[in-house]
């Protein structure tokens, strides 16, 4: 039976890839700092909780023991996070590092997180030029894109079969910051619109956790020094994850499609990218990845998650961060919207 070690394995990522892991028979363990956060039906399905600090290489080490088939780090954030790892990786028949999309930087060198939103030319290959490598507070949005280069370099520059990948918006069960709860909690409140800034059409590419976690099955299998795009086989716009959303929890209502002159208060979501941001996942397929399904598919468990969470907890997912989502339910600017269009 061969064995992955996931370290931080309870958060979303890991918490996909273990499941997945388990159920083609791995023997799967995931570190964290308290167990606690094994969520249960990773507990119930096989999975091994260690002790294990992230910044704590002894641990790490005591967690490896003598080795493992698979290595993933779903919290490498920087260098040190990567020097850290390296001596495991050494260990390990193969290596995954999960980075982030927000490393690309266009023409104009904007990226993901920068005040101007990035314009790239068509879907964005491994190839796209990135931010240079940094450091700092890996926590801000200057100090995020930098530190995950570093790490990625680190890595890299050591010549051990590391896989690099690099997913975009991540979804799914478990998510500590659900975007989607943008439209599910309106299904919730009953709203008889949804307004959507930039008419509904931004996209910025979904990552379904379930496919991140297909794509390390199969990287599993062929050890290498990669890097490799993760993002679900469509990109859907704003307004389609909204309708995804209703069509899912059966509820109707209007939209109301804002344009750039639209009172600023109105219509904000999680996915404004004014141009389209989309992974090109042509290397994962050509190594033969098969996606676990396309957004619509996989968005769904969560989906039911959040809305069984809210029964739970009073109205609002335990853990759910409520001051970043406030701006984007103004419901009397939009009742106000909707009676003047009305008289």
């Amino acid at each position: 039976m061969p064995r992955a070690l996931v370290i931080g394995g309870t958060g979303l990522i890991g918490r996909a890839t273990a499941h997945r892991l388990l159920a083609a028979g791995w023997r799967v363990d995931v570190t964290g700092r308290n167990p606690a956060n094994l969520p249960a039906d990773l507990a119930a399905a096989g999975a091994r909780f260690v002790a294990a600090d992230r910044a704590d290489p002894a641990a790490l080490r005591t967690a490896l023991g003598t080795g493992a088939d698979l290595l993933v780090d779903c919290v490498c954030y920087t260098a040190r996070d990567a020097e850290l790892l390296l001596p495991l990786a050494g260990d390990a028949g193969s290596t995954v590092m999960i980075s982030s999309k927000a490393v690309y930087v266009d023409a104009d060198g904007n990226h993901s997180n920068s005040d101007a939103p990035p314009r790239f030319a068509g879907p964005v290959r491994e190839t796209q030029p990135t931010l240079a490598p940094g450091d700092g507070d890996y926590r801000t949005r200057e100090g995020y894109g930098p530190n995950k280069v570093a790490a990625e370099r680190v890595l890299l520059d050591s010549g051990a079969p590391v896989t690099v990948l690099r997913p975009s918006k991540v979804h799914g069960t478990g998510a500590a910051q659900p975007r989607e709860w943008v439209f599910v909690k309106r299904v919730l409140d009953r709203r008889p619109a949804v307004f959507l800034a930039n008419r509904g059409e931004g996209t910025d590419h979904t990552t379904a956790a379930a496919n991140i976690a297909a794509l390390i099955e199969v990287v599993a299998a062929r050890p290498g020094r990669r890097i490799l795009n993760s993002a679900d086989p469509d990109a859907p716009s704003a307004r389609q994850i909204a309708r995804t959303v209703a069509r899912h929890l059966d509820h109707d209502w209007d939209e109301v499609l804002l344009d750039e002159d639209a009172d600023p208060a109105l219509g904000r979501h999680p996915w404004p990218a004014p141009y389209p941001i989309v992974l090109d996942m042509t290397a994962a397929l050509d190594l033969g990845y098969v996606p676990a399904g396309d957004f619509a598919a996989t968005v769904a468990a969560e989906i039911d998650w959040l809305v069984d969470a809210a029964a739970i907890g009073n109205g609002v997912p335990a853990g759910v961060d409520t001051d970043w989502f406030a701006p984007m339910f103004d419901y009397p600017a939009e009742d106000a919207y909707l009676t003047g269009r009305r008289s």
